[in-house]
């Protein structure tokens, strides 16, 4: 099957070229949206289908009743800028799409603004209340934010408040591209009031008075950014665990026994287009976990809750694992076999009984182990004393693809 993927401009139909309309008018089939299958003629003859929801687990079901036939896909400008025109060659492949795009609303507003596409970051908002937008924030940033809905630019300005950047200039651009084009401007703790067509961006120019809202997204957050009951990977542990996952775009994490879930949220914050899954048997603390993601600006954290860390194996494969407490060695035998070739396995021991299981894996699988003791500075009556952390041992482990078997034989004998 060739899907031919034609973007429309706001104004639809009519700002389509010659070649773009006979695609359209000669399929047999016309997929897309229902706003995009409205904005252009009907054609005798011609079947129309919107998009399954939930898209991506249904689209190569939804597709393949379609083949042999003549199918036309509709986006909104450009489709490989955040459109369906990235997932359809992701799921084809790239001789399986052809695209015909038109301008998209990113390069429109960064036109209006005089923006250089070199120096601003695009995000596209999901949620309701706008949280992707405060991983993002720091200092100087510009963000073109696709909104969601007419309520996202009151959101993304209440994000931005919230967060410390009550000072940053939030432009409002609607309907780019049509005659009924408008603009507002104001600062993020001002607000966003009144009507706002459903159809905007949001551009944004950060800026903030307060020093601590300068929060990097290198790992190691302090420990107050998150809500916890002191279950919590400690800052200069947690940074430790991350340099050895090394985050990566489009890696998968798997987070057991995730607690505050600081290290599937700091995974995420790293790298844009990392993503997580945090296990967490505790209802309550999946909970938090879910807060914790929302208000550090990373809404995609997929929380599991209320199973055992080892019985996850209809999880789709890691390509790294972080276990902050409670391995055993049949949940590590399980890990050695499902973490993809080339992925990464961090473990923490705090009970001597862990580290006894970490020390002997070492030993069977190699690896590299290293105790972190931590101490802070800290009150002792009058004076000052070093406080202890509890020390944790950490057994890291990549998984070298000509080693696997070998490892997975060996550790089940562990």
């Amino acid at each position: 099957m060739v899907v031919d993927v034609v973007g429309l401009p706001a104004v639809g139909w009519s700002g389509l070229g010659e070649t773009e309309r006979g695609l359209v008018a000669g399929a047999e089939v016309l997929l897309g949206a229902p706003r995009h299958l409205d904005l252009v003629p009907g054609v005798g003859g011609q079947e129309r289908h919107a998009w399954p929801s939930p898209l991506r687990p249904q689209l190569s079901a939804f597709l393949d009743g379609f083949g042999g036939r003549r199918v036309v896909a509709l986006a909104s400008g450009d489709p490989l800028v955040h459109g369906i025109g990235g997932t359809l060659v992701d799921l084809l492949g790239v001789d399986g799409v052809r695209i015909h795009p038109a301008v998209s609303s990113v390069a429109l507003a960064g036109a209006r603004m005089g923006w250089d596409a070199a120096t601003y970051d695009v995000v596209r908002v999901t949620s309701e209340g706008a949280q992707e937008v405060r991983g993002l924030v720091a200092p100087g940033r510009r963000l073109v934010a696709l909104s969601r809905d007419a309520g996202s630019p009151a959101a993304i300005a209440a994000v931005l408040a919230e967060a410390g950047y009550g000072l940053s200039v939030v432009t409002v651009l609607a309907d780019l591209g049509t005659p009924g084009e408008s603009r507002r401007e104001t600062l993020a703790a001002t607000g966003v009031d009144g009507d706002v067509p459903a159809l905007n961006v949001v551009c944004v120019a950060c800026a903030t008075d307060q020093p601590e809202a300068d929060v990097s997204p290198v790992p190691g957050l302090p420990d107050e950014a998150y809500e916890h009951d002191g279950q919590l990977s400690k800052r200069v542990v947690r940074a430790a665990a991350l340099a050895h996952l090394r985050p990566t775009d489009g890696e998968l994490l798997w987070d057991l026994g995730a607690g505050a879930g600081s290290v599937s949220i700091e995974w995420c914050r790293a790298v844009r287009g990392a993503r997580a899954i945090a296990v967490e048997r505790d209802a309550e603390r999946a909970a938090r976990i879910a807060r914790n993601a929302r208000h550090l600006g990373v809404p995609g954290l997929q929380v599991i809750s209320g199973v055992n860390a080892d019985a996850l194996t209809w999880l789709p494969a890691p390509d790294a694992v972080f276990v902050g407490g409670g391995a055993d060695t049949g949940l590590l035998h399980t890990l050695l076999t499902m973490i993809k070739p080339g992925g990464r396995l961090v473990v923490h021991a705090v009970t001597v009984e862990t580290e006894a299981l970490v020390l002997d894996l070492h030993v069977r699988l190699g690896g590299e182990v290293t105790r972190l003791s931590v101490e802070t500075l800290g009150p002792l009556g009058r004076f000052r004393g070093w406080v202890p952390a509890r020390p944790v041992t950490q057994w890291s482990l990549e998984i070298d693809p000509a080693d696997r078997a070998d490892w997975t034989d060996r550790g089940s004998d562990a």
